[in-house]
């Protein structure tokens, strides 16, 4: 995944096409065509863990339910704030390169790059209070699946803040394409821990 080249970083020209001269299919969405493949991919992998974690929850509730009962809620739901404000600015910044306000689209992407290490900064508060209560990956089968989607999401969204850090350094000629492929991505974050979040400490 972290191989993966950001091809829309350096074929997205004067050429590109714009929102209203899009095709039809793949061809209509924004951004570059690259990186919806990898988007796509990625929200299978992580769609097929969480029916793993679904499946593992049937088979195994009372387990699930005492491993929910040591997660810290308020931090999750802090941390779906977080994202959807990142979301949201980083949508405010491809509507600003759309319209040429080239400084506020660089702006807004770099706010939310910043406010989305906010995340991070809640994910390790959050760590490390689940690892000092002698709560580990190896615990139960519920801390097993728990580290492994949210340390994978956690991953996801490093890769996501360097995405738009970059997508905002992106030339005048090449700006829109960019922004919409740095912004998909980070869509695709804020999506998965949307579901991520009630599946894991809510729903019981």
């Amino acid at each position: 995944m972290a191989d993966v080249e950001m091809t829309g970083l350096e074929i997205g020209g004067p050429e590109a096409a714009g929102p209203a001269e899009r095709g039809s299919g793949l061809a209509a969405l924004p951004g570059n065509l690259m990186m919806w493949i990898l988007i796509f991919s990625e929200l299978a992998v992580f769609g097929v863990a969480f029916l793993g974690f679904a499946v593992a929850r049937v088979l195994d509730p009372a387990t699930f339910a005492a491993g929910q009962a040591h997660l810290n809620g308020t931090a999750g739901a802090l941390n779906t704030m977080v994202l959807v404000t990142s979301g949201y600015l980083a949508a405010k910044g491809v509507a600003a390169g759309r319209r040429g306000a080239v400084p506020q689209a660089r702006r807004a992407m770099l706010l939310a790059a910043a406010i989305g290490s906010v995340f991070l900064g809640v994910k390790a508060v959050e760590y490390s209070a689940t690892l000092g209560a002698g709560l580990t990956i190896d615990t139960d089968s519920f801390f097993t699946l728990y580290f492994l989607l949210t340390g994978f999401h956690a991953l996801h969204v490093v890769l996501g803040i360097v995405i738009l850090l970059l997508v905002g350094r992106s030339g005048p000629d090449t700006l829109v394409e960019n922004l919409e492929t740095g912004a998909a991505f980070w869509h695709m974050v804020d999506l998965v821990w949307v579901i991520l979040y009630p599946l894991v400490y809510l729903i019981r």
